[in-house]
């Protein structure tokens, strides 16, 4: 799944703002210096680009960390989608 991969860093690094931050599966998302609407922004352009539905309550933290968690859980719920077809 090294489209997922691809997408993923491409939409955060698209929105990340700090530019000091090299872009890895190991960076945490919360020293990208990303807003909650830079969040929700990103959770918009991932269900755009991979035709998915993300479960996400803007009042609630997000459950990753990295951005190889978010990964991980993007490639869930496409692997999902897939297999409900």
């Amino acid at each position: 799944m090294a489209d997922v991969a691809t997408g993923v860093l491409e939409i955060v690094g698209a929105r990340m703002r700090t530019a000091d931050c090299k872009l890895g599966f190991a960076t945490p998302l919360d020293s990208l210096g990303l807003s909650s609407l830079d969040i929700l922004e990103i959770i918009l352009d991932l269900e755009q680009r991979f035709d998915i539905e993300i479960p996400y309550n803007v009042n609630t933290k997000l459950e990753f960390d990295t951005v190889g968690a978010l990964v991980h859980a993007i490639e869930r719920i496409v692997a999902e989608k897939a297999g409900s077809k």
